[in-house]
């Protein structure tokens, strides 16, 4: 390679130099202009308000009952219901013996408007009887849901004939319940003749026809093929 080839021109690096420069000038005059109104004024920044200065300085307050059936977990669940709504949403939580419920405020450090309806919404998922895992994702995800029907919705069923639809429901050691669960990627809580399911809401239209299925009299055989379909199919889509 010859000395011609590999000199560079002193001016054509200026040049380049130069015509960077100015072309940053010209981006940073069209952010400007862009920042200003059509009149030249700047249009004005408004902060972010936090929750306690978008309720104009009032204290909220939510209140979940708990039922006798989850007394007992709810107390040795406490600290992972706590943290959550403490650490996360900013919560102050409590729980009222008397009344046996949980009492939650806002307080001067909550930033999100609607963390007090998710807290709630947090709790009343953990008092159908999900778990602590799967009711924690209602604080993180915002396109979650829960579902709850009577199995008597469905048809009109008394005696054995109900407590057998229950059963194809749940399956024998639950396993039509989990290939549901796994297949749809919801959860879902049967507790006596009703249905609790958490998730988004196309999981939750296909579980419920799933479960409606079940409880119309079809052969589970026919409901786990149904599954396999649908889980192939939200394979292919993810």
């Amino acid at each position: 390679m010859t000395n011609e080839a590999t000199t560079i021109d002193a001016s054509v690096v200026q040049s380049r130099i130069l015509q960077s420069s100015s072309l940053a000038r010209a981006a940073a005059a069209q952010d400007s202009d862009d920042e200003m109104g059509g009149d030249g004024t700047a249009q004005p920044v408004f902060p972010k308000l936090d929750a306690m200065a978008d309720r104009g300085g009032k204290v909220e307050y939510r209140r979940v009952r708990c039922p006798k059936h989850r007394y007992t977990p709810l107390r040795n669940d406490w600290e992972q219901i706590l943290m959550p709504l403490v650490q996360f949403l900013k919560l102050q939580v409590r729980f009222n013996t008397k009344t046996r419920s949980i009492e939650m405020k806002t307080s001067p450090h909550t930033i999100d408007s609607g963390a007090l309806q998710k807290g709630a919404d947090f709790c009343s998922a953990y008092m159908l009887g999900f778990e602590v895992q799967d009711a924690v994702a209602l604080l993180r995800l915002d396109d979650l849901f829960v579902e709850a029907f009577q199995v008597t919705d469905v048809k009109m069923l008394k005696g054995d004939h109900l407590s057998r639809a229950v059963g194809r429901v749940a399956g024998h050691d639950g396993k039509t319940r989990f290939a549901i669960e796994n297949a749809t990627r919801c959860r879902i809580v049967v507790a006596d003749t009703r249905i609790h399911m958490l998730g988004s809401y196309a999981n939750i239209r296909m579980a419920r026809n799933a479960i409606c299925d079940l409880i119309l009299g079809a052969p589970p055989g026919k409901v786990y093929n149904n599954m396999r379909t649908v889980a192939k199919r939200m394979s292919e889509r993810y």
